[in-house]
């Protein structure tokens, strides 16, 4: 929900969908606390790309056309802001292909063999990769159906598909608390950043 009410407060996304499988039993909130412009769209695969491919495959059967843009947000990094959406907006409109927002990886980065270090790599120009992704949607679809036959195998995300294809996304600066909630201590961290942002909505202003 915290999800939703922030790519709801982005006054230029037309409509929005929340992908969930055909077995979900979740209790969804309902009346004031859902927002407007969202629906739910029951077309879950059995990876993240398929039920991405599946919800995309469902938004080409409702009219909507192979140039609309499409933003893909997963639901798990619940500290999105209109912000970063808006940036990365208004990179990708005036750009033929779209983009993806990522930041650059701060820390030294290592590979591993039997629990030891094996090698330090080069961190210059590498990124971590989030989302939003936003592309048209006729040339996302396009991008993903050669994989479809092999599960998506090696699909980890949108760009992944587009790059394959033979593109090269727009990189947009994200931001650290756009992170992806995965393991315990990330819930502890989420609910302090989400607590933070309130206190700071209900302060005084002057």
């Amino acid at each position: 929900m915290h999800t939703l009410q922030a790519l709801a407060s982005v006054a230029r996304i037309r409509q929005g969908w929340v992908l969930e499988s055909a077995d979900n039993d979740f209790a969804w909130p309902s009346g004031a606390a859902w927002p407007a412009r969202f629906s739910r769209l029951r077309c879950g695969g059995a990876s993240r790309a398929e039920t991405v491919f599946n919800g995309l495959h469902a938004l080409h059967a409702m009219g909507v056309r192979d140039q609309d843009w499409v933003l893909v947000h997963d639901a798990a990094r619940c500290l999105v802001s209109a912000e970063m959406v808006n940036a990365l907006i208004d990179r990708c409109l005036v750009d033929s292909v779209g983009g993806l927002l990522a930041v650059p990886v701060a820390d030294t980065l290592k590979s591993e063999a039997h629990g030891r270090v094996a090698s330090t790599l080069d961190r210059s120009e590498k990124w971590l990769a989030q989302t939003p992704q936003m592309f048209p949607l006729g040339a996302l679809i396009k991008a993903m159906q050669p994989h479809q036959s092999a599960g998506f195998a090696g699909i980890t995300d949108e760009a992944s598909a587009m790059e394959i294809a033979g593109f090269s996304p727009l990189l947009v600066p994200g931001s650290a608390h756009n992170f992806k909630v995965t393991f315990a201590a990330d819930f502890a961290l989420a609910e302090a950043l989400l607590q933070g942002r309130q206190a700071l909505l209900a302060k005084p202003q002057g």
